[in-house]
C-alpha cells in the first residue's frame, strides 16, 4: 500500500472511531510502509486532529472503567501497550476519582464473595483481594471496597 492510500484509509477510520498514534503506526507497519512515510502520515493525522492521544486516552479510560470494570493498573498497562505517552496516560488516570473505581469494585466484590470457596473468612478475603488485583485495582482501593462479610 502506498502512502496516499494509507492516509485516506486511516483518515476514514479515524472519522468513525478514536485511535491513538500507536494504533495507526501498527496498521501502517503491517501494510509495509517505511518509517518516514509512517511518520508523515501520523504527523498529518495529528495536525488535522484525526488522531489525538489525549482525547483517545480519555475515551479509553472512561470505557474501561465503566464497561469493562478495570482498575487503574490494568488500564495503565493497556495504555502502555498501545504506546500512549506515559505523561498523557498518567494525567488522565489521575483525573479519575477514586469513587468511580469504588462504584465499580464494590458490586463486583459483593457478587464474587459468595462464589469463593475457602475454609476461613481470612482466606476468602485474600482470594477476593487477589481477584480484584487481577482486575487491575490498587490495594488501597480494594481495602475500602471489601464487603463486611
Amino acid at each position: 500500500m502506498d502512502e496516499a492510500k494509507a492516509l485516506s484509509t486511516l483518515a476514514a477510520l479515524c472519522a468513525k472511531a478514536e485511535y491513538c498514534t500507536g494504533d495507526m503506526d501498527d496498521k501502517m507497519r503491517r501494510w509495509g510502509l517505511d518509517e518516514e512515510a509512517r511518520q508523515r502520515v501520523i504527523d498529518y493525522l495529528v495536525s488535522h486532529q484525526y488522531v489525538d492521544n489525549e482525547r483517545y486516552c480519555r475515551a479509553f479510560v472512561n470505557d474501561k472503567v465503566k464497561y469493562n470494570h478495570w482498575g487503574r493498573n490494568k488500564i495503565a498497562q493497556a495504555l502502555w501497550q498501545k504506546r500512549v505517552p506515559e505523561d498523557i496516560a498518567t494525567a488522565v488516570l489521575d483525573e479519575v476519582p477514586e469513587e468511580d473505581y469504588l462504584d465499580v469494585l464494590r458490586p463486583m466484590l459483593k457478587a464474587k464473595w459468595p462464589t469463593i470457596k475457602a475454609d476461613t473468612d481470612y482466606e476468602r478475603s485474600m482470594k477476593l483481594i487477589r481477584f480484584a488485583m487481577g482486575r487491575g485495582f490498587e490495594l488501597d482501593t480494594i481495602k475500602k471496597a471489601l464487603p463486611e462479610s
